[in-house]
Protein backbone atom coordinates (compact mmCIF):
# COMPACT_ATOMS: atom_id res chain seq x y z
CA UNK A 1 0.00 0.00 0.00
CA UNK A 2 2.85 2.45 0.68
CA UNK A 3 4.61 1.61 -1.99
CA UNK A 4 1.32 2.51 -4.50
CA UNK A 5 0.59 5.45 -2.90
CA UNK A 6 3.96 6.63 -3.20
CA UNK A 7 4.23 5.93 -6.89
CA UNK A 8 1.19 7.80 -7.76
CA UNK A 9 2.22 10.86 -5.63
CA UNK A 10 5.07 10.97 -8.17
CA UNK A 11 3.47 10.55 -11.20
CA UNK A 12 0.19 12.60 -10.35
CA UNK A 13 3.20 15.07 -9.26
CA UNK A 14 5.15 14.74 -12.23
CA UNK A 15 2.55 15.26 -14.76
CA UNK A 16 1.07 18.85 -13.04
CA UNK A 17 4.11 20.16 -14.12
CA UNK A 18 2.65 21.91 -17.43
CA UNK A 19 2.99 25.55 -16.47
CA UNK A 20 -1.00 25.71 -16.98
CA UNK A 21 -2.65 29.22 -17.09
CA UNK A 22 -6.13 30.51 -16.76
CA UNK A 23 -6.13 30.47 -20.46
CA UNK A 24 -4.81 27.08 -21.26
CA UNK A 25 -6.26 25.33 -18.49
CA UNK A 26 -5.78 21.66 -19.65
CA UNK A 27 -2.47 19.88 -19.67
CA UNK A 28 -1.25 15.85 -20.40
CA UNK A 29 2.28 14.86 -20.18
CA UNK A 30 4.45 11.89 -20.16
CA UNK A 31 6.78 11.06 -17.24
CA UNK A 32 9.34 8.52 -16.04
CA UNK A 33 11.94 7.46 -13.45
CA UNK A 34 12.81 5.26 -10.74
CA UNK A 35 12.01 4.03 -7.02
CA UNK A 36 14.04 3.49 -3.98
CA UNK A 37 12.44 1.47 -1.11
CA UNK A 38 13.07 1.70 2.85
CA UNK A 39 11.60 -0.75 5.24
CA UNK A 40 12.23 -4.01 6.88
CA UNK A 41 15.19 -4.80 4.45
CA UNK A 42 17.31 -2.12 4.32
CA UNK A 43 17.10 1.65 2.94
CA UNK A 44 17.94 2.50 -0.69
CA UNK A 45 17.18 5.88 -0.86
CA UNK A 46 19.77 8.14 -2.58
CA UNK A 47 22.27 5.46 -2.74
CA UNK A 48 23.30 4.91 -6.12
CA UNK A 49 24.99 1.95 -5.76
CA UNK A 50 21.68 0.09 -4.43
CA UNK A 51 18.56 -0.80 -5.98
CA UNK A 52 16.15 1.51 -8.41
CA UNK A 53 13.44 -0.01 -10.15
CA UNK A 54 12.00 2.03 -13.38
CA UNK A 55 8.19 2.73 -14.00
CA UNK A 56 6.63 5.19 -16.69
CA UNK A 57 3.25 6.90 -17.34
CA UNK A 58 1.01 9.23 -18.59
CA UNK A 59 -1.63 11.88 -16.72
CA UNK A 60 -4.23 14.69 -17.58
CA UNK A 61 -3.71 17.82 -14.97
CA UNK A 62 -6.33 20.84 -14.85
CA UNK A 63 -5.27 24.70 -14.09
CA UNK A 64 -7.64 25.56 -10.61
CA UNK A 65 -5.85 28.77 -9.92
CA UNK A 66 -2.08 30.70 -10.99
CA UNK A 67 -1.33 28.48 -7.43
CA UNK A 68 -2.82 25.14 -7.65
CA UNK A 69 -3.42 22.78 -10.26
CA UNK A 70 -5.06 18.96 -9.78
CA UNK A 71 -4.44 16.15 -12.06
CA UNK A 72 -4.73 12.36 -11.70
CA UNK A 73 -2.23 9.97 -13.49
CA UNK A 74 -1.78 6.58 -14.36
CA UNK A 75 1.49 4.47 -14.41
CA UNK A 76 2.66 1.20 -14.57
CA UNK A 77 6.21 -0.35 -13.80
CA UNK A 78 7.95 -1.94 -11.50
CA UNK A 79 9.35 -0.97 -7.35
CA UNK A 80 11.16 -3.72 -4.98
CA UNK A 81 14.37 -3.99 -3.03
CA UNK A 82 17.58 -6.39 -3.32
CA UNK A 83 20.04 -6.83 -1.09
CA UNK A 84 21.91 -10.14 -3.03
CA UNK A 85 20.88 -12.01 -0.25
CA UNK A 86 17.09 -11.44 0.29
CA UNK A 87 14.71 -9.06 -1.70
CA UNK A 88 11.42 -8.37 -3.27
CA UNK A 89 10.42 -7.26 -6.59
CA UNK A 90 6.59 -6.43 -7.62
CA UNK A 91 4.39 -5.05 -11.01
CA UNK A 92 2.19 -2.77 -10.22
CA UNK A 93 -0.14 -0.13 -12.09
CA UNK A 94 -1.13 2.58 -10.19
CA UNK A 95 -3.74 5.78 -10.28
CA UNK A 96 -3.61 8.81 -8.25
CA UNK A 97 -5.35 12.13 -7.46
CA UNK A 98 -3.21 15.22 -6.64
CA UNK A 99 -3.10 18.51 -5.32
CA UNK A 100 0.40 20.97 -6.32
CA UNK A 101 0.55 24.40 -4.26
CA UNK A 102 2.90 26.44 -6.77
CA UNK A 103 5.61 28.85 -5.00
CA UNK A 104 5.25 31.61 -7.07
CA UNK A 105 3.39 32.77 -10.34
CA UNK A 106 2.99 31.51 -13.48
CA UNK A 107 4.79 34.35 -15.26
CA UNK A 108 8.53 32.88 -14.10
CA UNK A 109 9.56 30.50 -16.24
CA UNK A 110 11.29 28.67 -13.45
CA UNK A 111 8.62 27.06 -10.88
CA UNK A 112 9.64 25.29 -7.52
CA UNK A 113 6.22 23.72 -6.25
CA UNK A 114 4.79 21.40 -2.85
CA UNK A 115 2.11 18.71 -3.93
CA UNK A 116 0.21 16.04 -1.92
CA UNK A 117 -2.60 13.50 -2.90
CA UNK A 118 -3.90 10.34 -2.66
CA UNK A 119 -4.15 6.43 -5.08
CA UNK A 120 -4.25 3.08 -5.00
CA UNK A 121 -1.46 1.22 -6.52
CA UNK A 122 -2.56 -2.39 -8.32
CA UNK A 123 0.55 -5.36 -7.58
CA UNK A 124 -0.91 -7.84 -10.34
CA UNK A 125 1.02 -8.28 -13.74
CA UNK A 126 -2.33 -9.08 -15.57
CA UNK A 127 -4.30 -6.59 -13.75
CA UNK A 128 -6.07 -8.97 -11.51
CA UNK A 129 -8.13 -6.83 -9.13
CA UNK A 130 -8.32 -8.70 -5.94
CA UNK A 131 -8.84 -6.65 -3.11
CA UNK A 132 -5.49 -8.51 -1.49
CA UNK A 133 -3.63 -7.17 -4.48
CA UNK A 134 -4.39 -3.53 -3.93
CA UNK A 135 -3.05 -1.04 -1.67
CA UNK A 136 -4.25 2.16 -0.63
CA UNK A 137 -2.30 5.43 -0.69
CA UNK A 138 -2.24 7.82 2.41
CA UNK A 139 -1.35 11.38 2.18
CA UNK A 140 1.60 11.33 0.24
CA UNK A 141 4.04 14.69 -0.12
CA UNK A 142 6.48 15.82 -2.37
CA UNK A 143 8.37 18.92 -4.00
CA UNK A 144 9.90 19.64 -7.51
CA UNK A 145 10.59 22.00 -10.13
CA UNK A 146 9.07 22.82 -13.54
CA UNK A 147 11.02 24.42 -16.17
CA UNK A 148 9.21 26.42 -19.10
CA UNK A 149 10.65 25.02 -22.55
CA UNK A 150 8.18 26.88 -24.75
CA UNK A 151 4.14 28.66 -23.93
CA UNK A 152 3.36 24.90 -24.24
CA UNK A 153 5.81 22.43 -22.85
CA UNK A 154 7.30 22.30 -19.39
CA UNK A 155 10.05 20.28 -18.32
CA UNK A 156 9.86 18.75 -14.24
CA UNK A 157 12.03 16.89 -11.88
CA UNK A 158 10.63 15.98 -9.08
CA UNK A 159 11.26 14.23 -5.31
CA UNK A 160 8.49 12.20 -3.93
CA UNK A 161 8.24 10.60 -0.61
CA UNK A 162 6.06 7.98 0.03
CA UNK A 163 5.34 6.30 3.61
CA UNK A 164 2.40 3.56 3.44
CA UNK A 165 0.61 1.63 6.26
CA UNK A 166 1.30 -2.03 4.64
CA UNK A 167 4.20 -3.47 5.48
CA UNK A 168 3.76 -6.60 3.75
CA UNK A 169 4.88 -5.94 0.23
CA UNK A 170 8.66 -6.57 1.24
CA UNK A 171 7.66 -9.93 2.81
CA UNK A 172 8.38 -9.25 6.72
CA UNK A 173 5.72 -7.88 8.53
CA UNK A 174 6.76 -7.22 12.08
CA UNK A 175 8.75 -3.97 12.06
CA UNK A 176 8.90 -1.00 10.11
CA UNK A 177 6.32 0.11 6.94
CA UNK A 178 7.09 -0.23 3.67
CA UNK A 179 8.14 3.72 2.53
CA UNK A 180 9.23 4.90 -0.99
CA UNK A 181 11.07 7.38 -2.44
CA UNK A 182 10.70 8.43 -6.36
CA UNK A 183 12.96 10.16 -8.82
CA UNK A 184 11.44 11.69 -11.73
CA UNK A 185 11.19 13.40 -14.61
CA UNK A 186 8.57 14.19 -17.24
CA UNK A 187 7.43 16.82 -20.25
CA UNK A 188 4.19 18.07 -20.58
CA UNK A 189 2.02 20.08 -22.51
CA UNK A 190 -0.80 22.47 -21.82
CA UNK A 191 -3.67 23.16 -24.10
CA UNK A 192 -6.82 25.12 -24.19
CA UNK A 193 -8.01 28.16 -25.91
CA UNK A 194 -8.76 31.70 -24.37
CA UNK A 195 -12.06 33.66 -25.52
CA UNK A 196 -10.86 36.88 -26.86
CA UNK A 197 -13.75 38.87 -28.61
CA UNK A 198 -11.64 42.02 -29.53
CA UNK A 199 -8.36 40.11 -30.83
CA UNK A 200 -6.23 41.89 -29.01
CA UNK A 201 -4.09 39.22 -27.44
CA UNK A 202 -6.00 39.73 -23.88
CA UNK A 203 -8.58 37.04 -23.00
CA UNK A 204 -12.00 38.24 -22.41
CA UNK A 205 -12.25 37.61 -18.30
CA UNK A 206 -8.83 39.95 -17.97
CA UNK A 207 -9.49 42.63 -20.63
CA UNK A 208 -11.15 46.14 -18.75
CA UNK A 209 -11.80 47.06 -22.76
CA UNK A 210 -13.34 44.05 -24.54
CA UNK A 211 -14.10 46.38 -27.56
CA UNK A 212 -10.63 47.16 -28.86
CA UNK A 213 -10.68 47.87 -32.16
CA UNK A 214 -8.68 45.53 -34.67
CA UNK A 215 -4.60 46.01 -34.85
CA UNK A 216 -4.42 48.47 -31.92
CA UNK A 217 -2.16 47.81 -29.37
CA UNK A 218 -2.57 47.02 -25.90
CA UNK A 219 -1.79 47.20 -22.53
CA UNK A 220 -1.95 43.74 -19.87
CA UNK A 221 -5.03 44.67 -19.09
CA UNK A 222 -6.29 44.80 -23.12
CA UNK A 223 -7.00 48.05 -22.89
CA UNK A 224 -5.21 50.65 -25.60
CA UNK A 225 -2.23 52.57 -25.08
CA UNK A 226 -2.19 56.17 -23.55
CA UNK A 227 1.49 57.21 -23.09
CA UNK A 228 0.76 60.45 -21.91
CA UNK A 229 -1.59 59.42 -19.61
CA UNK A 230 -4.25 62.18 -20.40
CA UNK A 231 -7.05 59.14 -20.48
CA UNK A 232 -7.38 59.32 -24.18
CA UNK A 233 -6.06 56.22 -26.31
CA UNK A 234 -2.91 56.96 -28.61
CA UNK A 235 -4.71 55.65 -31.56
CA UNK A 236 -7.36 58.64 -30.87
CA UNK A 237 -4.87 60.96 -29.15
CA UNK A 238 -3.43 63.44 -31.93
CA UNK A 239 -0.64 64.39 -29.34
CA UNK A 240 0.20 60.95 -28.59
CA UNK A 241 3.06 61.98 -26.61
CA UNK A 242 1.64 65.17 -24.75
CA UNK A 243 -0.72 64.79 -21.86
CA UNK A 244 -3.86 66.97 -23.09
CA UNK A 245 -7.46 67.60 -22.73
CA UNK A 246 -10.68 65.94 -24.36
CA UNK A 247 -11.63 68.99 -26.14
CA UNK A 248 -8.64 68.90 -28.26
CA UNK A 249 -8.44 65.27 -28.74
CA UNK A 250 -5.51 64.47 -26.57
CA UNK A 251 -3.49 67.91 -27.03
CA UNK A 252 -2.16 70.44 -24.76
CA UNK A 253 -3.60 74.12 -24.34
CA UNK A 254 -1.64 75.63 -21.61
CA UNK A 255 -4.01 79.22 -22.02
CA UNK A 256 -7.16 77.67 -22.20
CA UNK A 257 -8.25 79.49 -25.30
CA UNK A 258 -9.50 76.51 -26.81
CA UNK A 259 -6.59 76.62 -29.90
CA UNK A 260 -4.35 73.58 -29.23
CA UNK A 261 -0.97 74.87 -28.43
CA UNK A 262 0.44 73.55 -32.06
CA UNK A 263 -1.69 76.04 -33.73
CA UNK A 264 -1.24 78.67 -31.34
CA UNK A 265 0.71 81.38 -31.96
CA UNK A 266 0.55 83.04 -28.12
CA UNK A 267 0.42 79.72 -26.51
CA UNK A 268 1.20 81.53 -23.34
CA UNK A 269 -2.02 84.01 -23.42
CA UNK A 270 -5.34 83.43 -24.22
CA UNK A 271 -6.31 84.32 -27.62
CA UNK A 272 -9.21 84.63 -30.11
CA UNK A 273 -9.61 81.98 -33.21
CA UNK A 274 -9.57 84.74 -35.71
CA UNK A 275 -6.16 85.70 -34.40
CA UNK A 276 -4.62 82.24 -34.11
CA UNK A 277 -4.98 82.45 -29.84
CA UNK A 278 -3.19 85.73 -29.85
CA UNK A 279 -4.74 88.97 -27.69
CA UNK A 280 -5.67 92.03 -29.40
CA UNK A 281 -5.49 94.07 -26.44
CA UNK A 282 -6.78 97.23 -28.07
CA UNK A 283 -9.03 95.76 -29.88
CA UNK A 284 -7.95 97.21 -33.23
CA UNK A 285 -7.94 93.88 -35.32
CA UNK A 286 -4.33 93.52 -35.02
CA UNK A 287 -2.85 91.03 -32.61
CA UNK A 288 -0.62 92.37 -29.75
CA UNK A 289 2.57 90.13 -31.24
CA UNK A 290 2.27 91.70 -34.01
CA UNK A 291 1.15 95.34 -32.79
CA UNK A 292 3.74 98.18 -32.87
CA UNK A 293 1.02 100.37 -31.18
CA UNK A 294 -0.66 98.16 -28.85
CA UNK A 295 -2.44 100.77 -27.15
CA UNK A 296 -4.19 102.26 -29.80
CA UNK A 297 -7.76 103.42 -28.98
CA UNK A 298 -10.89 100.91 -29.73
CA UNK A 299 -12.59 102.08 -33.23
CA UNK A 300 -9.83 103.78 -34.27
CA UNK A 301 -8.62 102.74 -38.01
CA UNK A 302 -5.08 101.44 -37.79
CA UNK A 303 -2.63 99.55 -40.57
CA UNK A 304 -1.60 96.37 -40.38
CA UNK A 305 0.99 96.71 -37.80
CA UNK A 306 -1.85 98.33 -35.84
CA UNK A 307 -0.65 101.69 -35.92
CA UNK A 308 -2.22 104.83 -37.97
CA UNK A 309 -2.10 107.88 -35.58
CA UNK A 310 0.94 110.02 -34.38
CA UNK A 311 0.08 110.35 -30.57
CA UNK A 312 2.83 112.42 -30.22
CA UNK A 313 2.51 114.49 -32.99
CA UNK A 314 5.88 115.11 -34.07
CA UNK A 315 5.52 113.95 -37.79
CA UNK A 316 6.10 110.25 -37.33
CA UNK A 317 3.40 107.78 -37.13
CA UNK A 318 3.58 105.51 -34.33
CA UNK A 319 4.68 102.39 -36.79
CA UNK A 320 7.90 103.87 -37.18
CA UNK A 321 8.33 105.86 -34.16
CA UNK A 322 10.90 104.24 -31.96
CA UNK A 323 9.31 107.00 -29.33
CA UNK A 324 5.88 107.10 -30.16
CA UNK A 325 4.93 108.96 -26.92
CA UNK A 326 7.40 111.39 -26.30
CA UNK A 327 7.81 114.48 -29.10
CA UNK A 328 11.23 113.83 -31.26
CA UNK A 329 12.75 114.29 -34.69
CA UNK A 330 12.44 112.26 -38.04
CA UNK A 331 16.00 112.13 -38.25
CA UNK A 332 15.76 109.99 -34.89
CA UNK A 333 13.00 108.15 -35.74
CA UNK A 334 10.43 110.21 -33.45
CA UNK A 335 12.60 110.60 -30.61
CA UNK A 336 13.90 113.45 -28.80
CA UNK A 337 17.75 114.65 -28.29
CA UNK A 338 18.14 116.57 -24.73
CA UNK A 339 21.23 117.43 -25.24
CA UNK A 340 21.32 117.94 -29.43
CA UNK A 341 24.22 116.13 -29.76
CA UNK A 342 22.62 113.76 -32.59
CA UNK A 343 22.26 110.93 -30.30
CA UNK A 344 18.50 109.99 -29.25
CA UNK A 345 17.99 109.88 -25.46
CA UNK A 346 17.10 106.56 -25.57
CA UNK A 347 21.13 105.31 -26.76
CA UNK A 348 22.51 108.39 -25.11
CA UNK A 349 24.72 107.16 -22.58
CA UNK A 350 25.06 111.08 -21.38
CA UNK A 351 21.81 112.27 -22.12
CA UNK A 352 22.63 115.16 -20.44
CA UNK A 353 26.15 116.39 -21.72
CA UNK A 354 26.84 116.86 -25.43
CA UNK A 355 28.60 114.64 -26.83
CA UNK A 356 29.23 112.62 -30.47
CA UNK A 357 28.01 109.98 -31.77
CA UNK A 358 31.34 107.80 -31.66
CA UNK A 359 31.30 108.20 -27.76
CA UNK A 360 27.57 106.88 -27.48
CA UNK A 361 26.28 110.27 -26.91
CA UNK A 362 29.32 111.22 -24.32
CA UNK A 363 31.67 113.64 -24.55
CA UNK A 364 35.23 113.16 -25.42
CA UNK A 365 37.70 112.86 -22.25
CA UNK A 366 39.53 115.21 -21.99
CA UNK A 367 43.85 115.25 -23.29
CA UNK A 368 44.85 116.37 -19.70
CA UNK A 369 42.47 113.47 -17.69
CA UNK A 370 43.15 110.41 -20.37
CA UNK A 371 46.64 111.18 -20.18
CA UNK A 372 46.52 111.17 -16.09
CA UNK A 373 44.54 107.49 -16.09
CA UNK A 374 47.52 106.49 -18.40
CA UNK A 375 49.97 108.01 -15.39
CA UNK A 376 47.93 106.17 -13.03
CA UNK A 377 48.11 103.08 -13.96
CA UNK A 378 51.52 103.23 -13.95
CA UNK A 379 51.74 103.91 -10.46
CA UNK A 380 49.88 101.09 -8.94
CA UNK A 381 51.59 98.67 -7.31
CA UNK A 382 50.80 95.28 -5.25
CA UNK A 383 52.84 93.56 -2.30
CA UNK A 384 55.35 90.83 -3.96
CA UNK A 385 53.45 87.95 -5.16
CA UNK A 386 49.95 89.08 -4.58
CA UNK A 387 47.08 91.01 -5.08
CA UNK A 388 47.12 93.02 -2.24
CA UNK A 389 47.20 97.01 -3.33
CA UNK A 390 50.15 99.09 -1.68
CA UNK A 391 49.09 101.91 0.51
CA UNK A 392 51.15 104.54 -1.94
CA UNK A 393 48.35 103.17 -5.21
CA UNK A 394 45.33 104.10 -2.65
CA UNK A 395 46.48 107.71 -3.53
CA UNK A 396 46.21 107.56 -7.04
CA UNK A 397 43.02 105.20 -7.18
CA UNK A 398 41.13 107.93 -5.64
CA UNK A 399 42.10 110.66 -7.86
CA UNK A 400 41.02 107.55 -11.15
CA UNK A 401 37.78 108.01 -9.33
CA UNK A 402 37.39 111.98 -9.39
CA UNK A 403 38.40 111.33 -13.33
CA UNK A 404 35.51 108.15 -13.84
CA UNK A 405 32.84 110.91 -11.94
CA UNK A 406 33.45 113.41 -14.47
CA UNK A 407 33.26 111.27 -17.20
CA UNK A 408 29.42 108.75 -15.93
CA UNK A 409 29.17 107.50 -19.50
CA UNK A 410 32.98 106.24 -19.79
CA UNK A 411 33.91 102.38 -19.28
CA UNK A 412 37.41 101.50 -18.03
CA UNK A 413 39.21 98.40 -18.79
CA UNK A 414 41.84 97.29 -15.74
CA UNK A 415 44.69 95.30 -17.66
CA UNK A 416 47.03 93.34 -15.62
CA UNK A 417 50.44 92.40 -16.74
CA UNK A 418 53.62 89.88 -15.29
CA UNK A 419 56.84 89.63 -16.05
CA UNK A 420 57.77 86.21 -17.10
CA UNK A 421 59.23 84.62 -13.42
CA UNK A 422 56.94 81.69 -12.08
CA UNK A 423 54.66 79.51 -14.28
CA UNK A 424 52.20 80.52 -16.91
CA UNK A 425 49.38 79.89 -14.96
CA UNK A 426 50.70 81.48 -11.68
CA UNK A 427 51.17 84.48 -13.47
CA UNK A 428 48.12 84.26 -15.54
CA UNK A 429 46.33 84.05 -12.04
CA UNK A 430 48.41 86.89 -9.94
CA UNK A 431 47.15 89.49 -13.26
CA UNK A 432 43.95 88.74 -13.20
CA UNK A 433 43.63 88.60 -9.62
CA UNK A 434 45.50 92.43 -9.35
CA UNK A 435 42.83 93.60 -12.16
CA UNK A 436 40.01 92.79 -9.98
CA UNK A 437 41.56 94.08 -6.90
CA UNK A 438 41.85 97.65 -8.47
CA UNK A 439 38.13 97.01 -9.89
CA UNK A 440 36.78 96.07 -6.18
CA UNK A 441 38.42 99.42 -5.02
CA UNK A 442 36.75 101.18 -7.46
CA UNK A 443 33.49 99.84 -6.86
CA UNK A 444 34.40 100.54 -3.04
CA UNK A 445 34.46 104.14 -3.83
CA UNK A 446 31.33 104.40 -5.94
CA UNK A 447 32.04 103.54 -9.50
CA UNK A 448 29.44 101.59 -10.76
CA UNK A 449 30.59 97.32 -11.76
CA UNK A 450 28.95 97.64 -15.24
CA UNK A 451 31.39 100.37 -16.22
CA UNK A 452 34.67 98.25 -15.17
CA UNK A 453 36.08 95.61 -17.12
CA UNK A 454 39.28 93.43 -15.01
CA UNK A 455 41.32 91.45 -17.75
CA UNK A 456 44.44 89.59 -16.87
CA UNK A 457 47.29 88.71 -19.28
CA UNK A 458 49.70 87.17 -17.64
CA UNK A 459 53.12 87.23 -19.42
CA UNK A 460 52.20 87.54 -22.85
CA UNK A 461 52.15 90.81 -23.28
CA UNK A 462 55.83 92.40 -22.42
CA UNK A 463 56.38 96.07 -23.40
CA UNK A 464 60.13 95.48 -22.32
CA UNK A 465 63.34 92.41 -22.42
CA UNK A 466 62.52 89.91 -19.49
CA UNK A 467 65.98 88.87 -19.41
CA UNK A 468 66.77 92.78 -17.51
CA UNK A 469 65.99 93.29 -14.39
CA UNK A 470 64.68 96.80 -15.49
CA UNK A 471 62.41 95.05 -18.24
CA UNK A 472 61.30 92.60 -16.24
CA UNK A 473 59.72 95.74 -13.91
CA UNK A 474 58.41 97.47 -16.83
CA UNK A 475 57.03 94.44 -17.77
CA UNK A 476 55.02 93.87 -13.73
CA UNK A 477 52.37 96.27 -14.98
CA UNK A 478 48.88 97.65 -14.53
CA UNK A 479 46.89 99.76 -17.88
CA UNK A 480 44.10 101.31 -18.16
CA UNK A 481 41.90 101.79 -20.88
CA UNK A 482 38.83 104.41 -21.64
CA UNK A 483 36.00 103.45 -23.83
CA UNK A 484 32.63 104.53 -24.75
Amino acid sequence: MKKLLFLCICIASTVGTKAQTEDKKWNVGLHGGVIQYHGDLGRDWYQTDKTMYGFGGVSVSRYLWDFLDINVAYSRGTLGYDSGVTGFKNDFSAVSLNLRWNLISQKYAIRPYAFGGIGAILFDRQLNFHKEKIDSALPTAGGGINIRLTPELTFNLQETFMFTNNDSRDGVESGKNDDFLTHSAGITYSFGSKKDADNDGVSDKNDKCPDTPAAIAVDKMGCPLDKDKDGIADYLDTCPDVAGTKLLNGCPDKDNDGIADANDRCPEQAGTQMLKGCPDADGDGVADLDDICPNTKAGTKVDAKGCAADSDNDGVTDDVDRCPTLAGLQSLKGCPDSDGDGVADIDDRCPNAKGTPENKGCPEIAKVDAIRITYIGSKIFFENNSDKLKVASLTQLDELTKILNKYEGASLTIEGHTDYNGSDAFNQTLSQNRADSVKRYLVEKGIAATRLIGVGYGESKPIADNKTTLGRAKNRRVELKTSY
